[in-house]
């Protein structure tokens, strides 16, 4: 764990929120908690007894009084100034953000990193009333369930500092977690907009009668979605090819010319996100999910999620 960083603030505690401050508790550290919805702490503790048993498959025998060692409070303001890392998971708003950021600016001590959990708004949409220290605000985008996946996207913005790169980069890291430099801005980072292709592609294929939403998911699963989660895409190509930059060049020149005609047929097929689509998007989802034991599902998904991740780490 990082000498220097003892004490976490967790602004907003809903799923991320909750995953990361468990995570931050098995680790060792103190976390400090605000969230003003009603009844945010008892599903905070609920969430934590849920997940410690799994964090300590993860992480081995953790001692258990680490687990209480979090505060809730009603007013983060004043305690801004104890903390030594800020990890924001507010609402997805931008005048919001505007508006929480220039509080922690102003409040935290000046060498603190403050990391958002923005899903796909950049931090230089919401810094341009920090006055105090703006370099050492980033994105710290985590892969939910954060206390799991280990992909951070961190994304500074034009005047972020290497140093507050470095620090966060280095935070992560202590935490189990592989995190990965966004080296330019764009909206939804890296992960999410390749999530948001191939969800875009899943939508169409589903609302056109082409695949079931179940067989849709098992194509992944047992497909592409095996692959990936051990080589990536770029490996996987080059994989495919015979491997190394040989390889790679051979799969593009190979099956380029296919590629692009189903990209052209993608094009002309997209999903729209109209009224129409969405209602046949949702009809076929109906049939799929309403079948789904969601306790069960939970369950099935953090016991193959630590199998995959002993196995691949």
């Amino acid at each position: 764990m990082s000498q220097e960083i003892h004490i976490v603030a967790v602004i907003g505690c809903g799923m991320i929120g909750m995953s990361w401050a468990s995570l931050f508790l098995a680790k060792g550290l103190k976390v400090i908690i605000t969230d003003p919805a009603e009844g945010a702490e008892l599903r905070f503790k609920r969430y934590l007894d849920d997940a410690w048993p799994t964090l300590q498959l993860l992480f081995g025998p953790i001692d258990q009084e680490l687990a209480n060692n979090y505060e809730f409070v009603d007013d983060i303001t004043p305690r801004l100034g104890t903390v030594d890392f800020i990890q924001e998971n507010g609402p997805e708003n931008v005048e919001f953000k505007q508006e929480l950021f220039k509080i922690l600016d102003r409040n935290a001590q000046s060498e603190v990193v403050i990391a958002s959990s923005s899903s796909g708004l950049p931090s230089s949409a919401f810094v341009g009333q920090c006055e105090n220290k703006p370099d050492r605000i980033l994105i710290g985008h985590p892969f939910n369930p954060p206390h799991l996946i280990p992909l951070v996207e961190v994304v500074p913005h034009s005047v972020t500092s290497y140093t507050t790169v470095s620090k966060a980069l280095d935070f992560y890291r202590s935490l189990g977690k592989h995190p990965v430099v966004i080296l330019k801005e764009v909206p939804g980072f890296v992960a999410n907009r390749l999530q948001a292709a191939i969800n875009a592609e899943a939508y169409s294929l589903i609302s056109r009668g082409i695949i079931s939403a179940e067989d849709l998911d098992t194509v992944v699963t047992s497909g592409p979605g095996l692959r990936w989660g051990v080589t990536g895409p770029i490996i996987t190509n080059a994989l495919g090819g015979g491997g190394g930059l040989d390889g790679f060049t051979t799969r593009i020149e190979r099956l380029g010319p296919a590629i692009r005609r189903w990209e052209d047929d993608m094009h002309e097929h997209r999903f729209d996100w109209s009224e129409e689509k969405l209602t046949l998007l949702e009809d076929e989802v109906r049939k799929y999910l309403t079948a789904v034991d969601w306790t069960e599902m939970t369950r099935k998904r953090d016991f193959v999620l630590l199998q995959a991740l002993r196995a691949r780490f």
